[in-house]
C-alpha cells in the first residue's frame, strides 16, 4: 500500500504540495514506464486533488501552523477509495 506524506507550511499549502508531487510522479512514470507503485502514487494524488475541498482543508490546518505546530497529511487508498489523515504535532515547549 502506497502512503504519501506531505507537510504543508505557511509558504506552501497542501494543494500546492499535492500538485507538485502529482506532476513529479507523472514525469517519473513517463521516464520509467509502468512502475506499479509509482502509478498508485499518482492515482492517490489525482484522487486527492480532484475530490478535496481545499478551502475547508486549509481552514482546518492553518490555525495549527499559526501556532507554530507541524502538520502532516498522510494519503492512501483503502479498498480502492481515497483516505487521508491530518496529523498535528504537539506544540513544543521552549524554555
Amino acid at each position: 500500500m502506497v502512503r504519501i506524506e506531505l507537510e504543508p507550511d505557511l509558504s506552501n499549502c497542501i494543494e500546492t504540495l499535492a500538485k507538485r508531487e502529482y506532476w513529479q510522479s507523472v514525469k517519473e512514470i513517463l521516464a520509467e514506464e509502468g512502475d506499479k507503485e509509482l502509478q498508485e502514487r499518482m492515482e492517490v494524488l489525482k484522487l486527492f486533488l480532484e475530490s478535496v475541498d481545499f478551502s475547508k482543508l486549509r481552514s482546518a490546518y492553518e490555525p495549527h501552523l499559526l501556532e507554530d505546530r507541524k502538520v502532516k497529511f498522510v494519503m492512501y487508498l483503502r479498498q480502492g477509495k481515497l483516505k487521508y489523515d491530518l496529523i498535528v504535532q504537539p506544540q513544543e515547549v521552549k524554555l
